[in-house]
């Protein structure tokens, strides 16, 4: 809990004001300007809310200077290292791991809940084939509140966690149907006896006329993805969540919204863009036209998938997801794939340019997301889906700690007016 042990003194017009401070326990100090309207008749101006705390959370702690990512005090590097995906999940909903007892329990609870209402199957055949699969999910996700009536009550805490569950638990399945239906096939269900990230694979690739096995290089490498996106503080989507969560709305639909949102490019589109770029440099042998391209100033041309706007130093994602990236391409192999030959070439030369590492250009977790998905096969129109799923397991630790914060309300930013003042209407006739 934040502690208020000092504060700040602003003066501005002949007035001066006492503004207590609060110390989180871990990030910079906090001025609380709840009153700051009251009693001095002013408000602040902070577009994009950078520079404003809308909230206090337990769950996930960033310092971007250092490159550190705190799952409820764990670092990602030990989590990623010694954890899985669905062990992430329980120690962000409940914010403790979890006992073997305690783990056994959850998995069973996620994998029995993994289909959804086989009426829901007749919602993918409204939309068009060429769908984009994040249009049909924010859909289908929406509509889970028609069938799910049993878990809408957000002031009754059982009803809330099986919401929870449910959500964790049928994501991948949605977004497995999405892929399935914008390629034509099949939708395949899913199978309790594989684990969480293993059974997506299998739901997005395996065809009624013969068998699929999942590899477990490419499951563990799925799993991290998943576990390294599944919380990430209040970003855009998170805070869209919270927003539509403090209205009252219903936890089915707060993660459409946050899937809505996480489908904007600058958020969850980042290692689509990554792709995008590698297909654009067509071939290792015209790297080095867009280095050059990248250092020019007054080229607008941007390396996608290095770098970051939160972490300064180093993103500690990435060098979990190179070790994954390193495994699934010697697995796969890149001699066939001219994107992942550019990708490799780019990693090399970002690693060892002088220009990159005074710049801190390193390759961030989109970058190395991006080529394994491409390299698992994946289209990268899917790879927003998987990020959706991923992230869902946050958007409902975050929504479930605001549903319960005292000090919650309905959102209601302020805003600068720079319209017209009062103005007369004039007939249509003398205009």
């Amino acid at each position: 809990m934040a502690t208020t042990n000092k504060s700040a003194t602003l003066t501005f017009d002949g007035k001066t004001i006492e503004l207590p401070m609060m110390s989180p326990t871990a990030g910079p100090d906090v001025i609380d300007i709840r009153k700051l309207y009251a009693q001095g008749d002013v408000f602040t101006y902070d577009p994009g809310f950078t520079s404003t705390a809308a909230t206090d959370s337990a769950i996930t702690f960033i310092d971007g200077d250092k490159g550190e990512l705190l799952y409820r005090g764990y670092p990602i590097e030990q989590l990623a290292e010694k954890s899985h995906f669905l062990e992430v999940c329980y120690l962000l909903l409940y914010g403790e791991l979890p006992s073997a007892t305690e783990m056994v329990d959850f998995e069973a609870r996620v994998t029995n809940h993994t289909m959804v209402h086989e009426q829901m199957h007749y919602f993918f055949r409204g939309f068009r084939r060429d769908s984009h699969p994040m249009a049909t999910m924010v859909g289908v996700v929406g509509a889970m509140s028609a069938f799910y009536h049993d878990s809408l009550d957000i002031s009754d805490q059982w009803q809330r966690e099986v919401a929870a569950i449910r959500m964790i638990a049928k994501l991948p399945t949605i977004a497995a149907m999405a892929y399935k239906y914008s390629i034509g096939q099949p939708f395949i269900y899913p199978k309790n006896s594989l684990d969480y990230a293993s059974n997506f694979l299998h739901m997005c690739f395996a065809v009624p006329s013969q068998d699929y096995v999942p590899d477990p290089t490419l499951a563990k490498a799925l799993d991290r993805i998943m576990m390294l996106h599944a919380d990430h503080e209040q970003n855009a989507s998170t805070s869209t969540v919270r927003l539509a969560g403090s209205s009252g709305a219903n936890p089915f639909a707060c993660i459409a919204a946050g899937i809505a949102c996480l489908w904007g490019p600058a958020h969850g589109g980042a290692n689509q863009a990554c792709l995008e770029m590698l297909r654009e440099i067509g071939s290792v042998d015209r790297i080095p036209e867009f280095i050059a391209r990248a250092k020019d100033k007054n080229d607008p041309f941007r390396l996608m998938g290095f770098g970051h706007r939160v972490y300064k130093n180093f993103d500690p994602r990435a060098k979990v997801m190179k070790e994954s990236a390193d495994e699934v391409l010697d697995l796969m192999g890149v001699h066939n794939n001219p994107l992942l030959q550019i990708a490799k070439e780019l990693e090399k030369i970002a690693l060892e340019d002088p220009y990159f590492i005074e710049k801190k250009l390193y390759p961030n977790v989109d970058f190395y997301s991006g080529i394994i998905l491409e390299a698992m096969g994946f289209p990268t129109s899917m790879f927003t889906p998987i990020f959706a799923l991923s992230r869902t397991v946050g958007w409902i630790s975050q929504w479930k700690e605001m549903i319960t914060d005292p000090n919650q309300k309905i959102g209601r930013p302020r805003q600068l007016y720079i319209g017209e003042t009062t103005r007369n209407y004039v007939d249509v006739s003398n205009r």
